[in-house]
C-alpha cells in the first residue's frame, strides 16, 4: 500500500492543496540537497579537513537532539501548515546568508557552521511536520536533481547553488502557506510530563518499531559515507563539483529505481527478513564504494546503496505510520526524525572523526563492515522483527 495516499482519513486536503503540498516537499528537498553539495565542497576547499566535514553533520544534529521533545508537542498542538511555512522561511534566509557571504568573500567556516545549525533546527521542525500532514517518502526526483544541479552550477561559484536553494525554500514556504484542509485539526491533549515523553514510550512498547528504527539508526550511523564524498571526489576520484553532485545523486537514483519496482511489486511477505537483507546489501555496497577508484563504479555502488536503503526506509516508515494514531503522530514522528537525523547527521560526524583517525578509505571500510555486523546482531536481539511477515499486520511468521 502507498504511504502517501491522500485517501488516508488523517490527510483530507482541500481541492488542489495536495498538489501544493507535494510541490512544497519537492522544492524544500531540492533546496536542502543543493545546499548540502555546496557546503560539503566549500568546507573541504577551505579547510582540507575530514573532521570539518564531520562537524557539518554534528551542527545539524545537535539542534534536533535538543528540540525533539518540544518539536513533537508543537507539531501536535499547532497549525502544521504554519510551522512548515516558518521552517522553510528560516532555512531560505540562512541559505541566502551563505549566498551573500560567498559572493562578498567574507564567508568563513564558523559562519557556515552557524548557518547550517540554523538550517538543521528548521529541518528538525519541518520533517515531522510534513510527515504528520501526510505520511510518505521524500520525493526521490528532488534528491536526484538537487545534488546534480548543485554540483553543476557550483562551477559559477558557491553563491550560485546557495542562491538557488534559498529561492526554492522561499517558494516552498509560499506553497505550504497556501495548503488548505477540509477537516479541522483534532483537539490536542493538555501538556504534561507523560505526554512530553509519550513518543518515546510508544516506540519503546512496540518492539518491532523499536527494532526497525534502531537498526536503521546504527546501520546508517556506521555505514554512511556521505560526509566524505568531497574527499573522494577531489582527492581519490580526481573529479570536480559535478562529480560530487553525481555521487550525491547516486543513492537517490537507486532509491527511485527501487521505489518504481516496489510500486509494481509491493512488499507482501517476509518484510522483516527483507529489511535485514537490505541492510546487509547496504553494508556491502559501502565497502565497494570505499575501495573503488573509478567514478562510475563508485556511482554504481552509491546507486546500489540507495536502492537497498529505500527498502529499509519503506518498511520502517510503514511500521511507524501504520501503528501510530493521528493524535500522537507529531510526537512519534519527531522521535523517528531524531533517529533518522542521528543516523544521517551524526553519522557524518562519525565518518569525519574516523577518517581523521584512520584515513578516509579505512574509515569507510570499517563503516561497511560495522553495518553488516549490526544487522547480524539485530537479527538475534529482535527476533520479532526478523519474523515480521507483513507491513499491515506486523505479525511474526510461525517458525
Amino acid at each position: 500500500m502507498s504511504l502517501a495516499s491522500p485517501d488516508r482519513p488523517d490527510a483530507v486536503f482541500a481541492h488542489g492543496s495536495f498538489r501544493r503540498f507535494w510541490s512544497s516537499r519537492v522544492l524544500s528537498t531540492m533546496a536542502f540537497q543543493l545546499q548540502g553539495v555546496a557546503v560539503g565542497w566549500q568546507i573541504y576547499a577551505l579547510t582540507h579537513s575530514t573532521l570539518a566535514l564531520g562537524l557539518v553533520g554534528l551542527v545539524q544534529y545537535l539542534p534536533m537532539l535538543a528540540l525533539t521533545i518540544l518539536i513533537g508537542h508543537v507539531v501536535d498542538r499547532y497549525d502544521r501548515r504554519r510551522i512548515a511555512t516558518a521552517c522553510q522561511l528560516v532555512a531560505g534566509s540562512a541559505t541566502a546568508l551563505l549566498a551573500i557571504g560567498s559572493f562578498a568573500g567574507w564567508l568563513t567556516p564558523p559562519v557556515i557552521f552557524a548557518a547550517v545549525a540554523v538550517i538543521g533546527a528548521s529541518r528538525a521542525f519541518e520533517m515531522p511536520t510534513m510527515q504528520s500532514l501526510l505520511p510518505g517518502l521524500v520525493p526521490q526526483r528532488a534528491t536526484i536533481v538537487g545534488p546534480a544541479l548543485g554540483g553543476f552550477i557550483y562551477v559559477v561559484g558557491p553563491e550560485a547553488p546557495y542562491a538557488c536553494a534559498a529561492l526554492l525554500s522561499l517558494a516552498a514556504s509560499v506553497l505550504s502557506w497556501s495548503i488548505r484542509m477540509e477537516r479541522p485539526a483534532p483537539r490536542r491533549e493538555p501538556v504534561s510530563l507523560a505526554s512530553l515523553f509519550s513518543g518515546y514510550g510508544f516506540i519503546r512498547h512496540h518492539p518491532i518499531v523499536l527494532g526497525s528504527i534502531s537498526l536503521d539508526l546504527f546501520a546508517v550511523l556506521l555505514g554512511g559515507a556521505t560526509a566524505l564524498l568531497p574527499v573522494y571526489a577531489r582527492d581519490i576520484l580526481h573529479t570536480g563539483p559535478w562529480g560530487l553532485g553525481l555521487l550525491r545523486s547516486g543513492p537517490a537514483m537507486g532509491a527511485l529505481a527501487m521505489s518504481v519496482w516496489l510500486a509494481r511489486r509491493p512488499l507482501r511477505r517476509c518484510v522483516g527478513a527483507t529489511m535485514f537483507k537490505a541492510v546487509i546489501v547496504f553494508g556491502l555496497a559501502t565497502i565497494v564504494f570505499a575501495l573503488s577508484q573509478s567514478l562510475w563504479l563508485s556511482t554504481l555502488a552509491m546507486v546500489t546503496l540507495g536502492a537497498a536503503d529505500v527498502i529499509s526506509v519503506v518498511i520502517r516508515s510503514s511500521f511507524v505510520q501504520l501503528s501510530t494514531p493521528d493524535h500522537m503522530r507529531g510526537r512519534v514522528s519527531a522521535v523517528n526524525s531524531m533517529f533518522v537525523g542521528t543516523s544521517n547527521q551524526l553519522g557524518e560526524f562519525e565518518s569525519g572523526v574516523t577518517a581523521t583517525l584512520f584515513g578516509t578509505v579505512p574509515a569507510v571500510i570499517l563503516g561497511g563492515v560495522g553495518t553488516i555486523l549490526v544487522a547480524l546482531l539485530w537479527m538475534r536481539l529482535f527476533p520479532a522483527l526478523r519474523k515480521a511477515d507483513t507491513l499491515e499486520g506486523v505479525q511474526p511468521r510461525s517458525s
